[in-house]
């Protein structure tokens, strides 16, 4: 069952004014061909308004005002692929957009539905379908959420994902891979893209197509399911994945070190991984979020988790201990706070009420070009007026590099347009720093609506290999139309 979002709206809300005016009705007639081949088809007004919106902080902005982003004309709630398949082929005929959505914990907003039609809420797309223990694969429908399978693979089968989001209590499977999501021991376990051999996909004609999954690996071609891997619903819905579990791990280790600046931190990280190890968690926190989330004022803290077999992780705990011998030892224990803190839900709705204007930016970079994009984005932030804090942390690393987390907050002006200025001023800096330094704008939350107008720059003349692609596959323009930037026949995305 879907979260309840920040500040709840009541039905009353679908008689407001949404911040997203343009509409493309959902009509008697199509209402009653999408009634005809899925179970479940609303039109009330409170379905309507729960699923114009999701965790994107402007979306709270608008709502303590009372007000939605948008409204979809219909919520259809497919019960299986087949009827997922049947409501787009339905909606490409009649020219109608749909708006996949499940757990609606996207940040970027992904899942409003910017031109009306219809919200397809794929939740009903739950479970398990198949383990191969053997080979170390699990089938699951797209639906499904985070915790659940973790749960279930944990107490039935003894084997686990090691795909922990931040978010993995309100997201779902189909989610993660829509929007190339990585998990907190992304180190260890690698990016949903990593787990990811195959899927099962419905196209906006109602083709209903599988891609991968027969082999460890073929040499048949271009990757298709990697096409769908972070397309945001844009290409096609994901509506089941196979992807690969791990034993659960039979031994843990944890480690705490301060460094005196973040650079020497993010140098020693890259040591480590230079060298071969993948501690599950290596997360380094620049002073102020040191001083914030562990009470540690003078260093910048470097927490490391790992777990598995205990011969490789003894052996990665060895490299780590060595790589920072010169940094202070700090007390292990810092890794409790944080496991009990990990999933911890922004307080969007009290920040909003206090006045105070909140996000975080994820971005990724070579190790050669983080100390830079990193000194540079937080300096500017700082710089900008009305900003009450500026930080980063590294929260995910790689041999070639690692992402970005950037916080910030500041206090506008008390106008709702105050508000929303000065947070597309701070994502903006943030996009601009990132594209100078030669980083990627997003490492793990996606595109959806909010980085749409900057992946044009970021991708260059490949973004119009990507429109291309999206004309071949969705000629109508009806899947999640305004999202990564795209091209839409629909309206304008942005007042600008």
């Amino acid at each position: 069952m879907r979260a309840a979002l920040p500040a709840p709206l009541g039905a009353e809300a679908a008689a407001r004014p949404t911040r997203f005016a343009a509409e493309t009705a959902a009509d008697g007639e199509l209402l009653d061909r999408l009634r005809d081949v899925c179970d479940d088809v609303s039109v009330a007004d409170q379905a309507r308004v729960e699923a114009g919106r999701d965790w994107w902080p402007l979306s709270a902005i608008w709502a303590v005002e009372g007000n939605v982003p948008a409204l979809p004309s219909a919520v259809a709630r497919p019960a299986n692929a087949a009827q997922v398949a049947a409501v787009l082929e339905t909606c490409n005929q009649a020219g109608v957009p749909v708006t996949p959505v499940a757990g609606a914990s996207g940040v970027c907003g992904g899942s409003i539905p910017l031109f009306g039609g219809v919200s397809l809420d794929l939740t009903g797309l739950d479970g398990v379908i198949d383990v191969d223990d053997a080979s170390l694969l699990v089938e699951v429908r797209a639906g499904t959420f985070g915790q659940a399978l973790e749960d279930a693979l944990r107490a039935e089968h003894a084997l686990t994902l090691g795909h922990w989001p931040q978010s993995i209590a309100l997201s779902t499977v189909g989610g993660w891979i829509a929007c190339r999501g990585a998990g907190q021991y992304s180190t260890r376990y690698g990016k949903i893209e990593d787990m990811v051999v195959g899927l099962e996909v419905a196209l906006a004609d109602g083709r209903l197509i599988r891609t991968g999954g027969t082999a460890p690996r073929a040499a048949t071609g271009p990757d298709l399911t990697q096409l769908f891997v972070g397309s945001e619903g844009t290409l096609g819905v994901i509506t089941a994945a196979k992807l690969r579990a791990h034993p659960m791990p039979a031994q843990e280790r944890r480690a705490a070190y301060g460094f005196p600046d973040f650079e020497q931190g993010l140098d020693a990280c890259r040591r480590i991984l230079r060298r071969g190890a993948t501690p599950a968690v290596l997360r380094l926190y620049d002073h102020s979020e040191s001083a914030r989330n562990f009470e540690v004022e003078t260093t910048a803290a470097l927490i490391v988790i790992d777990e598995g077999d205990p011969v490789l992780v003894d052996a990665g705990m060895t490299i780590v201990a060595d790589e920072c011998r010169t940094a202070e030892p700090l007390d292990a224990d810092l890794t409790d706070r944080w496991l009990a803190h990990r999933n911890q839900l922004p307080p969007l709705e009290s920040l909003v009420r206090a006045g105070i204007v909140a996000d975080t930016v994820e971005v990724s970079g070579s190790w050669r070009t983080l100390p830079r994009l990193y000194t540079s984005v937080v300096q500017d932030l700082r710089d900008i007026d009305g900003t009450i804090a500026a930080s980063a942390h590294q929260s995910h690393s790689y041999a070639d590099g690692a992402c970005l987390y950037f916080t910030f907050a500041g206090r506008p002006g008390a106008k709702r347009e105050d508000a929303e200025a000065y947070y597309r001023q701070a994502f903006d800096v943030v996009m601009a720093m990132t594209l100078r330094h030669g980083g990627a704008i997003s490492h793990h939350h996606g595109i959806g609506l909010n980085r749409g107008r900057h992946l044009r720059t970021y991708l260059g003349p490949t973004f119009d290999v990507l429109s291309a692609v999206k004309q071949a596959l969705d000629g109508r323009g009806i899947l999640n139309p305004g999202k990564l930037g795209l091209p839409t026949g629909f309206g304008t995305v942005w007042e600008e």
